[in-house]
């Protein structure tokens, strides 16, 4: 671990490659586990915003499940969540003609119809942050359903800071992902 502004962050990052191989697992994390996708606060308000737009883009079940429990929901601990379709896919999921899962919220933004791509702990998966009083703490979660991303990211050597540099800077801003580049130029050489 090694501190980077308000950040305390795992040399995992660094140290591990991955690049998501949707053709190997179908987009699992999607549809696996038993929570929703986390949410920030002001994400809960865009999902408000955008979801008139995003329903032609969800599946009937999604749909029902959303109206059922709001486009997102609470958990015992106050957090927010995206909701799931009978405790297992996300309301917000759909499939291609490959049976592959995608972020329906995600197509609708590569269709031009929003502007928010998806919740930024989607998009920076598998690093996760969380958020306490003084910093974030970011680290690599691992999960046997990624172990094909896992591989993929070592063949062709791509760290997962740099899988999710997009995502990252997203999050904590272009001068931090900056100096995460050179802190992982100096751990790596």
């Amino acid at each position: 671990m090694f501190q980077l502004g308000k950040t305390i962050v795992s040399e995992n990052i660094l140290s591990h490659d991955f690049a998501c191989n949707l053709s190997a697992c179908k987009g699992a994390c999607c549809v696996d586990g038993d929570a929703g996708a986390p949410l920030e606060k002001e994400e809960t308000q865009q999902l408000q915003s955008i979801y008139p737009k995003l329903k032609s883009y969800l599946r009937p079940e999604g749909i029902e499940a959303i109206e059922n429990q709001g486009v997102f929901v609470t958990t015992e601990d106050g957090e927010y969540e995206t909701p799931l379709i009978d405790g297992a896919d996300c309301a917000y999921v759909i499939f291609d003609e490959h049976q592959t899962a995608l972020c329906g919220i995600e197509e609708a933004y590569n269709q031009g119809d929003i502007d928010w791509k998806k919740p930024v702990s989607c998009h920076l998966y598998p690093v996760r942050v969380k958020d306490y009083s003084e910093f974030s703490a970011v680290n690599y979660h691992k999960w046997h359903i990624c172990d094909d991303a896992c591989s993929l990211g070592k063949e062709l050597q791509i760290p997962i800071y740099k899988f999710v540099k997009e995502a990252l800077i997203r999050k904590f801003g272009l001068q931090w992902y900056e100096e995460l580049e050179k802190i992982a130029a100096e751990k790596c050489s």
